[in-house]
């Protein structure tokens, strides 16, 4: 199965090769094996061991071909089915690249505790742009590209509903 983690043009391959025993697996992602095991499963995460570091992963949602996650308090976005989208962009007549794109939208619904960045501020691809509380764990939402803020759209002590738009990026 292929991957796309969102904002990074590249894929992965994972597969389980080996199970030791109770909840412990060997897995292979791009041909290097690693050691899993679950600690903890259910409908609204898991905790788990990767090559002895622990790790936390939170779902937020997901639709047919995108999950939405926070993993180690990092939301991501991973999309399912990368290559369908290329192909269906292509054949709706996108031609408009990535980069073009202005809106910084929320991956998550929250309240702003703080605001980094102001209209006009020059950024790059990763800057914390504001921080949201969300189910009382602090989220840093980074740029998703390098530019100068053209405009801001929260408030600090405001809420976002996930896929609002916080700023525009040009």
């Amino acid at each position: 199965m292929d991957y796309k983690i969102q904002d990074i043009e590249k894929e992965f391959f994972g597969e389980l090769s080996q199970k030791f025993g109770k909840n412990e697996y060997l897995i292979k992602i791009n041909d290097k094996d690693h050691q899993i095991k679950i600690l903890t499963m259910d409908s609204k995460g898991l905790e788990f061991l990767l090559d002895q570091k622990y790790h936390k992963v939170k779902y937020l949602g997901n639709s047919t071909n995108e999950i939405t996650l926070v993993i180690d308090n990092t939301p991501i976005s991973i999309n399912l089915h990368s290559k369908f989208d290329k192909i269906v962009y292509k054949n709706s007549g996108g031609g408009v690249t990535a980069n073009a794109q202005l809106a910084l939208k929320s991956q998550i619904p929250g309240k702003v505790v703080s605001i980094a960045k102001q209209e006009g501020d020059s950024v790059k691809q990763g800057d914390v742009v504001c921080t949201l509380e969300s189910m009382k764990m602090q989220v840093a939402v980074k740029a998703h590209k390098a530019g100068t803020i053209k405009s801001i759209k929260i408030k600090q002590g405001g809420t976002v509903a996930k896929g609002d738009m916080i700023a525009e990026i040009e």
